[in-house]
């Protein structure tokens, strides 16, 4: 069974460019958006995102829409707990997919990584 996790120096979930993202008045609060929106930089990256090391600079102090975790997706999406494992996945894959291709080396990684 594939076990969801981040992998290192992928930062795919750290493109936020809003136009890709337009319901994102549905699972934001008013004052997370405005985060969100000020986090986003003019390349559409998150200028929390250091693109040499490919890396977040305030990962442990990052905004709650930015973790997978149970009471977050419970909150933001409707994922139950039972479901967010797959829930993760299915975005990941989107997600790099969309930035960096199917074929990538971070899709590689990722999928080597959570097992599939």
């Amino acid at each position: 069974m594939a076990t969801w996790q981040c992998i290192k120096q992928c930062g795919a979930c750290c493109h936020l460019d809003p136009t890709e993202r337009p319901d994102l008045e549905e699972y934001l609060s008013p004052e997370e958006l405005g985060l969100y929106l000020s986090m986003v930089g003019e390349d559409g990256w998150c200028v929390n995102f250091d693109h040499e090391t490919r890396e977040c600079t305030i990962y442990a102090d990052r905004p709650r829409f930015c973790r997978v975790q149970v009471d977050t997706f419970q909150d933001m999406f409707g994922i139950e707990a039972e479901e967010l494992n797959d829930f993760a996945i299915d975005c990941c894959h989107q997600q790099i997919e969309s930035i960096y291709g199917d074929r990538s080396l971070e899709m590689i990684r990722f999928d080597q990584a959570v097992g599939f």
